[in-house]
């Protein structure tokens, strides 16, 4: 079966000044799914939002939004997304119910008040409708702010950094938001700082480093690209090295000693490591064991572990 793409780029360049943002950008996101779009700071991840969003203007490259050119139809794109950044861009002096009719009224939104309605109820708004948006708390604009881009039933959403520096139920509405949309069939291209975020939301991440799209995958497919962390607590620092022959044999890379914790740690991808498994081969070698753990990989060990990879690769061809 052939995948349609909501968000399809290639080659996209953005310069500002001497500071080289986007260094050919190449992005597919499939109809339908979440996509995370991760990164360091300053890796791209906003300037590619603008750009996908019409804000800004590519210096090369070419993409297609919900199927039509970003630049030579920039108009059809605006009509197709909707977008959500980092900071609400209500009005305060109006009510929540009167920013959302206005917004509605703004893009020609059929029957603008039973709409405003809808999503206020849906973000969890209506019992503070009626009040001015200044009085809104952070969590609560942001979701005024998300409600103001569904309004037109958007094709795409793009959610830049949406949470970021919200109480933790103010993020649990905006993520039950984005499952709800993925269910109808939006797709949404979500950035984000919280990597469990994308770890639940995301049906694939596009791990943006310098500019640009350095891996891509699922969250469970990047996760096997490093594997599991094996971990042994043994009784005193005389011990480490026993310890860290037994992980080295198992698991074919350096363990990593820590000699305040007395701590030997190794990453590993083979699956049939199992804890029974690495407890009676540490006893067997005689290591005086007092604890041992193999914990699956979190996004937070992708990030780090690939960004630094990546930061490697470009030190050595320098």
């Amino acid at each position: 079966m052939t995948t349609t793409y909501a968000v399809l780029s290639e080659g996209l360049e953005k310069r500002f000044g001497a500071v080289h943002a986007l260094r050919g950008l190449d992005l597919a996101v499939a109809e339908g799914t979440v996509c995370g779009l991760l990164g360091p700071n300053g890796a791209g991840k906003t300037t590619a939002v603008r750009l996908l969003t019409t804000l800004l203007r590519p210096d090369a490259g070419s993409a297609r939004i919900a199927g039509h050119d970003l630049t030579r139809e920039a108009a059809a794109v605006r009509r197709r997304i909707g977008v959500t950044g980092q900071y609400a861009s209500v009005d305060g002096d109006l009510t929540g119910r009167e920013n959302l009719r206005l917004f509605a009224r703004l893009h020609r939104v059929r029957r603008p008040a039973a709409r405003a309605d809808e999503l206020l109820e849906r973000l969890g708004l209506t019992e503070a409708a009626d009040r001015k948006a200044s009085t809104y708390s952070g969590g609560m604009r942001r979701r005024l702010d998300l409600a103001a881009s569904l309004l037109r039933r958007p094709e795409v959403l793009f959610l830049d950094e949406p949470t970021t520096g919200l109480d933790p139920a103010s993020r649990a509405r905006i993520r039950q938001a984005v499952r709800e949309l993925r269910t109808e069939g939006t797709t949404v291209l979500l950035t984000t700082q919280y990597l469990d975020e994308a770890d639940q939301l995301a049906d694939g991440i596009a791990l943006v480093d310098r500019g640009r799209v350095a891996h891509t995958g699922s969250p469970a497919g990047l996760k096997a690209l490093i594997g599991s962390h094996a971990e042994a607590v043994v009784a005193d620092g005389t011990a480490l090295s026993g310890a860290a022959a037994v992980l080295h044999r198992l698991t074919g890379t350096e363990p990593a000693l820590d000699h305040e914790r007395n701590t030997v740690g190794a990453v590993t991808t083979d699956p049939t490591l199992t804890l029974p498994r690495l407890v009676r081969e540490l006893d067997a070698a005689g290591v005086p064991l007092l604890d041992a753990s193999i914990r699956p990989p979190t996004l937070d060990d992708v990030f780090l572990r690939l960004t630094a990879e990546s930061a490697d690769n470009k030190e050595a061809a320098a």
